[in-house]
């Protein structure tokens, strides 16, 4: 039997595509997603796997929407978060029918809004949902406080394309057991809530009272690029296709994700995965699964200069041989989750 999956999604991007792919290549499914536009800061250029088909939400109003989804006849719909009403509506049409899925990455703040839509979940994402999707622990906990039971609590709604940056630790770790590469580098937009100005201000600052062969590399585009700091070991890169991403993997040696806000970061489990050391600020979701401090990396105090020089000087005052140890340590984490073990545990809601 072929299995049909209904995906409800904001921002394609490449690393759940290859989680599909896994749903397609292993499983024989067939993956229908409705998505949002390109978001114009991050303009990936996308390849649809075979078995894939892709729908611009923009183009059906709300009632065409239900129907394309009815007509579909999917064994599993998964949304994208509960802001989407057009989904939500869609959701709503087969909740009694089959598993219908709310992705979640947010945490629990305790925030007025957020103890609002705790009281009022019984009575609205439970009678639209029968499972939460979550990114990792932190997001399990905000589930469980809208009422989702832990056995209809699924964690790994974000999975890095494991395969594909794994595969570029093992091509590029006898090389760095030669001469480890002396760079950081960064790969995001260029926005606030990214930190970068704490980043650049660190870094800058530890350049002028401690001068080292260390090297800052940033990849990103956004409002904040006609602001970055111009400095001689700072280069920025602009935005880089995924593909084009390997040149750099094999040219750095410590990833950094600064950000302020930040409530998953795929982009961690892929430099974990890439056999990197990482440096996270406390507001990066994705650490609490792929960072443990001083065994493959360190956190920081985010927004705070003086707590990211603190991680920036224990990184650097180690040897090749301790980066290199810390780097195979991220790879371990990273393959908590996979593309395979993402379309697995979506298989066993169908069978």
């Amino acid at each position: 039997m072929k299995y049909k999956f209904l995906f409800l999604y904001t921002e394609l991007a490449d690393y759940f595509l290859a989680c599909v792919h896994a749903l397609v290549l292993e499983h024989q499914a067939e993956v229908h997603i409705v998505r949002w536009p390109v978001n114009k800061e991050a303009p990936f250029q996308f390849k649809i796997p075979e078995g894939v088909t892709i729908y611009n939400k923009e183009q059906f109003n709300r009632q065409e929407l239900v129907e394309l989804a009815q007509g579909l006849n999917p064994d599993l719909v998964f949304c994208s978060g509960w802001l989407d009403k057009d989904y939500l509506a869609v959701a709503r049409a087969f909740r009694k029918e089959i598993p219908v899925l709310l992705g979640l990455d947010n945490h629990w703040y305790g925030t007025p809004k957020q103890y609002a839509g705790r009281l009022l979940a019984p009575f609205t994402l439970k009678r639209i949902f029968t499972h939460a999707f979550v990114a990792g622990a932190p997001q399990a906990v905000y589930a469980r406080k809208l009422s989702f039971a832990p056995g209809v609590i699924l964690q790994g709604y974000y999975s890095a394309n494991v395969p594909v940056f794994y595969q570029q630790y093992q091509q590029h770790v006898h090389f760095k057991a030669a001469t480890f590469p002396k760079r950081f580098i960064y790969v995001g937009r260029y926005v606030p809530q990214k930190g970068l100005d704490t980043l650049w201000e660190a870094f800058t600052a530890l350049q002028a009272e401690q001068p080292n062969e260390w090297e800052l590399w940033c990849l990103g585009t956004g409002p904040l690029e006609q602001e970055a700091t111009v400095h001689a070991k700072i280069k920025h890169f602009g935005f880089v296709q995924p593909d084009e991403l390997k040149r750099f993997i094999g040219e750095t040696g410590v990833f950094i994700l600064p950000s302020l806000f930040e409530p998953w970061g795929v982009v961690v489990h892929e430099f974990a995965a890439a056999g990197f050391p990482l440096i996270c600020s406390d507001k990066v979701g994705a650490a609490t699964a792929f960072l443990e401090d001083s065994m493959n990396g360190y956190t920081f105090k985010a927004g705070e200069v003086s707590s990211l020089k603190r991680a920036l000087i224990k990184i650097m005052r180690q040897s090749d041989t301790e980066l290199l140890d810390m780097g195979r340590r991220s790879a371990a984490l990273a393959l908590q989750n996979t593309p395979s073990i993402w379309a697995q545990k979506l298989m066993k809601l169908v069978k």
